[in-house]
């Protein structure tokens, strides 16, 4: 059954901020560390180095399994997938409240990472089923923004929650958000039509599946854009900082995530309406290829920095918008998007480690080099991609 035979002619607006709102929950499930990893010793003092596992657990299961969800969550049930994961995730965050032994806690984020998983994967699927094909492009755009805004808002809100009832406050307080979106989304997603479930592939078809993905130009884009993506934008958040004047740093570097989504969710959604989501991204790689170049000359500059937070802004929408738009049928999209999730796994896991060499061997420019070269690798990717999908359609 084709998505166009199964879309609503109405977007559900309210379905669509509510599911948006589960992406803040997943997004919260790698920010609740973050936001508080160095106090995180107060809680498990024996720890020492191993602490940084307690950030990188949750996302071992994309980097495995990521592909694999997809077939999962078209098999399981779009709605049951993400309410269950849902579900898992407030009892793993419910569990972790309760000061487990540090083993047991990194047992929970494990699991939290098949959570994660399940929500990255069946909610943007979810919502092009909800919303007119003119307004696919500014939902997803809305869902592309739920990192950003759930890490603003646990520093805004999760932060002062800790400091006035302690770390293990945080964690409660995430599980009751995720028992709450649970059973609105379970409540509300029941009159929402979806695509029929489809059969669940064998262990010995798993291999061949990976390759179907990564062999289909339409499926495999956007994560191959979303991969050069993510190796660049946490890594440099993290890693620019002390290369920035002591007096702009703290202002600059809370600033670009937030511009990153008025990008996205303002100049993103007006060319999402004229252009094609792939050109777009395309744009924003150039824009950010740029935006290197203009600090690789002028070290530290802040307007650049702005600059580059801008052209995030338009590869974040615009990615998840190029799901829909380049696969058809609903399973199509689970998978592209279970390789989405795979790719920002793989880049987010790999690309601090990455940035740390660049500026260990060649510094400040060494840093700013890599990240000109994997900017105009996203843009090439696209267009390799979008040649071959040219090629196909052609045959």
């Amino acid at each position: 059954m084709n998505t166009s035979d199964i879309s609503q002619p109405q977007t559900r607006w309210g379905v669509v901020m509510i599911i948006w709102a589960a992406g803040l929950g997943a997004a919260a499930q790698y920010g609740k560390i973050s936001v508080i990893f160095d106090q995180l010793e107060a809680l498990y003092p024996g720890a020492g180095s191993t602490l940084s596992l307690t950030v990188t657990m949750v996302g071992v299961l994309g980097i495995l399994l990521g592909v694999v969800a997809g077939g999962f969550v078209a098999s399981f049930g779009y709605r049951r997938s993400l309410v269950w994961a849902l579900w898992i995730g407030a009892a793993m965050s419910a569990l972790q409240a309760l000061h487990l032994p540090y083993g047991l806690f990194l047992a929970t984020r494990l699991i939290e990472g098949l959570s994660h998983l399940g929500i990255v994967v069946a909610a943007p699927t979810l919502i092009p089923q909800i919303c007119s094909p003119r307004h696919r492009g500014t939902a997803l755009s809305i869902w592309s923004t739920f990192f950003g805004v759930s890490f603003a808002l646990l520093v805004w809100f999760g932060l002062p929650l800790v400091a006035g009832f302690g770390l293990l406050s945080l964690f409660g307080a995430h599980a009751l958000v995720m028992a709450v979106l649970a059973l609105v989304l379970g409540w509300v997603l029941k009159t929402v039509q979806v695509p029929p479930r489809l059969p669940l592939a064998k262990m010995a078809d798993l291999p061949g599946l990976h390759l179907e993905i990564y062999r289909s130009a339409a499926k495999v884009a956007p994560a191959a854009g979303w991969l050069f993506y993510t190796t660049c934008f946490v890594a440099l958040l993290t890693v620019l900082p002390p290369h920035l004047d002591r007096a702009v740093r703290v202002g600059v570097i809370s600033a670009m995530p937030l511009v990153s989504i008025a990008t996205s969710m303002t100049l993103g959604v007006w060319l999402l309406r004229r252009m094609a989501a792939v050109r777009v991204v395309q744009a924003g790689f150039l824009l950010a290829a740029g935006g290197a170049l203009w600090l690789l000359l002028m070290p530290g500059l802040p307007l650049a920095c702005m600059a580059l937070a801008v052209a995030f802004g338009l590869v974040q929408g615009a990615s998840f918008a190029s799901v829909p738009q380049l696969n058809a049928e609903a399973a199509e999209q689970a998978q592209s998007n279970g390789a989405m999730s795979q790719a920002g796994n793989m880049g987010n896991a790999i690309g601090t480690p990455l940035m740390v060499a660049a500026v260990a061997v060649g510094g400040y420019h060494g840093m700013m080099m890599l990240a000109l070269v994997l900017f105009l690798g996203g843009f090439a990717v696209h267009a390799m991609l979008a040649r071959r999908r040219g090629q196909t359609a052609a045959i």
